[in-house]
């Protein structure tokens, strides 16, 4: 019998996929690429099951692409291909998961924008996909249709890919980003774009990471987080609309375990189980009830058992510590999973995946 019980939660551009505690996964809301895996291109309000996928280990869901991580330590992906993100070596899109060259011993794997990277077990990270902007880190601009390997990173522990960045987690705390860096995302200081690594200002004790569209978060190993970048909507999260090229602390934030970063919006895991979300507020993407955004975080509705969270573009969605997911924000996609295309400012259980 397929189990119902979400165990990773990935938020795309419009669409949203679980991974279920057998191995199995489920995607919906918008399929146009075919990004919801189940052999076609019809777009879907409720869950719909991926195709061929039996054993994942964790998803991540990109603009119009997923990937999910195996337990052999394979990548599968699937959906649209036009800047290579598949990395199967070819150029066509694809309906169901095709099988990542070369990748055998992957622990983790992050879908950006038009990119992915996988984190290595030996600690290496390779990337694939888009690179106008230096994103997969090697050096080149060019794009790939198979993964390459990032230069210079040989402990990193997590992996982030944004729109157009990434950045990785390294096993001493620092952070490195690379990529496009107009909003001083990669926090080092300048707003250049980098096709390699540099260190991020001022971090020394990094346990997570968080990329999104011209901003990142990292939270530390006391708990706090600090983000850097573009601010405009107060995506920082430190009561100001001011961006910063280096990193500033988070408001209130002591006790968090995770953090996701959409495009204009960010939402922390705290340790308690409950979720605090900042930034713009259209949709209701902060998930409080109202559509006013905040430069400091604010509580979401209701959730207080929380084990996981995915900031997509313009909507956010939880697993809570039965397995149920719950979403909230913009829905126009169908992206929520709870069968309308109406917009929410509270979380809303997915059908099939909330009782």
């Amino acid at each position: 019998m397929t189990s119902n019980t979400a165990t990773s939660i990935g938020a795309g551009d419009t669409h949203t996929c679980a991974l279920l505690s057998g191995g199995t996964a489920k995607c919906w809301g918008w399929n146009g690429g075919g990004e919801l895996g189940n052999g076609k291109k019809t777009s879907s309000l409720t869950p719909v099951s991926v195709s061929g996928i039996e054993n994942a280990t964790a998803v991540s869901a990109g603009v119009w692409h997923t990937c999910a991580l195996l337990s052999d330590g394979t990548v599968k992906c699937w959906g649209l291909n036009n800047y290579d993100q598949l990395g199967n070596g070819t150029k066509p899109s694809s309906v169901t998961p095709v099988a990542v060259s070369g990748i055998t011993n992957a622990t983790f794997v992050s879908a950006g924008g038009w990119h992915t990277c996988a984190l290595l077990s030996g600690g290496t990270v390779e990337c694939w996909g888009d690179n106008d902007g230096g994103q997969l880190g090697n050096g080149t601009k060019p794009s790939s249709v198979t993964p390459v390997a990032v230069s210079g990173i040989t402990n990193a522990i997590a992996v982030g890919a944004g729109p157009g960045h990434t950045c990785a987690v390294l096993s001493g705390g620092t952070v490195e980003c690379w990529g496009v860096n107009g909003g001083g995302q990669l926090g080092n200081g300048t707003k250049t774009d980098h096709s390699t690594p540099v260190a991020v200002s001022g971090i020394t004790n990094a346990i997570a990471i968080g990329a999104g569209g011209l901003h990142t978060c990292a939270v530390l190993s006391d708990g706090t987080v600090k983000c850097w970048g573009f601010n405009n909507y107060g995506q920082l999260g430190n009561g100001t609309s001011i961006s910063s090229s280096t990193p500033v602390a988070v408001s209130g934030i002591a006790n968090a375990t995770a953090v996701s970063a959409g495009i204009f919006h960010t939402c922390a895991l705290l340790s308690s189980g409950t979720v605090k979300c900042w930034g713009y507020d259209a949709f209701g993407r902060l998930g409080n009830g109202t559509k006013t955004g905040s430069s400091t975080p604010v509580a979401v509705s209701g959730i207080t058992n929380a084990t996981a969270i995915s900031a997509g573009h313009d909507d956010t969605c939880a697993i809570r510590s039965g397995g149920t997911v719950e979403c909230w924000g913009y829905n126009a996609f169908g992206q929520l999973g709870d069968g309308t295309m109406t917009d929410r400012s509270t979380p809303v259980g997915v059908v099939g995946l909330t009782p």
